[in-house]
C-alpha cells in the first residue's frame, strides 16, 4: 500500500509542478538567445528594441501543455464553423472584394471561393486573429523547453519580420502559439508566402486585406494547387459498397468510374461524373453513431499542409462550396 500512497503523491507532484520550475533562470535564457538572434543577422536595435521588455506569459504554456482533446463530432464541428452567419459574410465578401480576388484569382491559380473559405475559417474573415503579443508568446514557448528548438525558430523568424519593417513588434498580435494575423501564418510562414500586394513595401496580413488574400492565395499556389479542380465532396454508398477499410485513408487512390462500380454515389444517391482520369480518395469520418464519407482530390491534401486536421480541410471545403457565386 505503501507504494501506491508514494505513487500518488509524485503523480501529483508532476502533474502540479511549477510552469518554469527546471528551467535556467529567464534572464540567463534570454542572453544566450540574444547572441542566436545575432548570430542569424537580426539587428542590435530590433533586439534591443524586441526583447529587452520581453514577458513570459504563464497562460501560454497552460494553453500549450493543457491543449483538451478534440471531443466534438463533425456534425458539432461544421455547425460551429461553417453555419449560415459565416456563409452569408462570406458571399458578401466575395461581392464586396470581387475585382481584388478576381486578380489574385488569375495570379496564383486558386479559386477565389477557397481563399475566402480559409479567410473565414481561420479568423471569421478577420474578426478573430488573437489577442497575444506573438514575441511573447514564442518566448514563453521556447524558454519553456517542452518543444523550445521549434518555437526559438519561429521567435527567429518573427524578429526577421520586424527588422525587414513590416510590422512593429508591440502591433505583431497572434494565437498563444504565434500563428499571427488574418490567415493565420506561423512566422516561418510568412517568409515563405506572405505577399506584398499593394506594393507598399510591407507584407501586412494583420491589416491589409489585399496581402491577406494574396498570401493565402500564394500559400496554395505554391503547394501546386490544382485551379482546375475542386477539393472533393461528401458521398453516400450503396448497400453492395464493401471495401477494406484499410483502403479508406489518403494514401489510397481509385478513379470516380472505380469508386463508382464499388458503390459509392453522389450524396443524393445519383451516379459520380464519369471520369476514368480523375483519382480521388475515400475517407470515413465515424460522426457518432454514422459514418460520412468523402472523396478527396488533391486539393484536399494541399489545405492539409495547410491545416493538418481532416475536419478542417473539410469545412474549408464546405464553406467554399457554400460561397461559390455562379
Amino acid at each position: 500500500m505503501k507504494y501506491i500512497f508514494f505513487f500518488i503523491i509524485a503523480y501529483f507532484f508532476i502533474l502540479n509542478k511549477p510552469i518554469f520550475a527546471d528551467q535556467v533562470d529567464f534572464n540567463t535564457w534570454l542572453e544566450s538567445f540574444k547572441k542566436d538572434a545575432i548570430k542569424a543577422g537580426i539587428s542590435s536595435s530590433t533586439i534591443d528594441k524586441n526583447l529587452t521588455n520581453v514577458k513570459l506569459i504563464p497562460r501560454v504554456v497552460e494553453l500549450d501543455r493543457k491543449q483538451p482533446e478534440f471531443t466534438l463530432t463533425l456534425r458539432q464541428y461544421l455547425n460551429n464553423v461553417v453555419n449560415k452567419k459565416r456563409i452569408n459574410k462570406g458571399i458578401g465578401k466575395i461581392r464586396e472584394n470581387w475585382d481584388l480576388l478576381e486578380s489574385i484569382s488569375d495570379q496564383y491559380n486558386v479559386q477565389s471561393r477557397f481563399i475566402v473559405a480559409l479567410w473565414g475559417i481561420e479568423t471569421d474573415y478577420g474578426r478573430i486573429s488573437g489577442g497575444f503579443p506573438v514575441i511573447d508568446a514564442l518566448a514563453t514557448l521556447s524558454y519553456d523547453g517542452r518543444r523550445g528548438e521549434y518555437f526559438s525558430k519561429e521567435l527567429i523568424n518573427a524578429l526577421k519580420i520586424i527588422d525587414g519593417g513590416h510590422i512593429e513588434g508591440k502591433n505583431m498580435m497572434g494565437s498563444w502559439a504565434g500563428a499571427m494575423g488574418q490567415p493565420q501564418f506561423m512566422p516561418s510562414s510568412f517568409l515563405s508566402y506572405a505577399q506584398d500586394y499593394n506594393n507598399d513595401g510591407r507584407k501586412d496580413i494583420w491589416t491589409t486585406k489585399e496581402d491577406v488574400l494574396a498570401s493565402a492565395a500564394n500559400y496554395l499556389s505554391k503547394l501546386k494547387w490544382n485551379k482546375n479542380q475542386t477539393w472533393g465532396r461528401e458521398v453516400s454508398v450503396t448497400d453492395e459498397f464493401n471495401v477494406d477499410p484499410a483502403f479508406l485513408t489518403l494514401k489510397y487512390e481509385k478513379t470516380l468510374n472505380d469508386w463508382q462500380e464499388l458503390g459509392v454515389r453522389k450524396l443524393d444517391g445519383t451516379s459520380l461524373p464519369a471520369s476514368t482520369n480523375l483519382k480521388a480518395s475515400l475517407i470515413v469520418i465515424d460522426d457518432k453513431n454514422s459514418f460520412r464519407y468523402f472523396l478527396a482530390y488533391e486539393n484536399f491534401k494541399k489545405i492539409l499542409r495547410w491545416n493538418t486536421s481532416n475536419f478542417f480541410a473539410i469545412a474549408v471545403g464546405k464553406l467554399s462550396d457554400s460561397i461559390t457565386i455562379r
